[in-house]
């Protein structure tokens, strides 16, 4: 399944991540991986939740390389439930115009390897009037 929060910065999606994904990781059975741009919400997460900083990666710089960044995630541990993937537009120089194909690869994803997914777009809804949404849950 994956679920989308969108809205302008400052909008509330990150509390909101943070939020669902200490919950989740109350619940789960497997591992919760939480995607950020830097170290920021590193202690405001569950100590359970493996957090990677973009900022870490440099060398991950379009959509491409981050979907191969999560494939080189998944390909080393086998127990992954849920990514949350917090500020989307923040990681790997994505833009907006890139949102559609993005969603469409996690999607894909998703349903192929049973995986939760769970991001933030700094956007208007109505800025994406491109995205397939079928299938995603959008959260506010």
């Amino acid at each position: 399944m994956v679920k989308v929060l969108v809205g302008n910065k400052g909008s509330g999606k990150t509390k909101k991540m943070i939020d669902l994904a200490n919950e989740a990781v109350e619940n789960s059975k497997g591992n919760i991986i939480f995607i950020n741009k830097n170290t920021r919400l590193t202690y405001d997460l569950n100590y359970n939740i493996r957090v990677i900083c973009m900022e870490d990666f440099v060398h991950v710089t379009n959509e491409d390389e981050y979907i191969g960044f999560i494939f080189g995630i998944l390909a080393s541990n086998s127990d992954i439930e849920t990514f949350f993937l917090d500020g989307v537009l923040k990681h790997a120089d994505i833009e907006v115009e890139h949102i559609p194909s993005f969603v469409r690869k996690i999607k894909e994803i998703s349903n192929d390897y049973g995986i939760d997914f769970v991001m933030s777009i700094s956007a208007e809804l109505e800025a994406l009037t491109n995205v397939d949404f079928e299938g995603v849950e959008v959260l506010n």
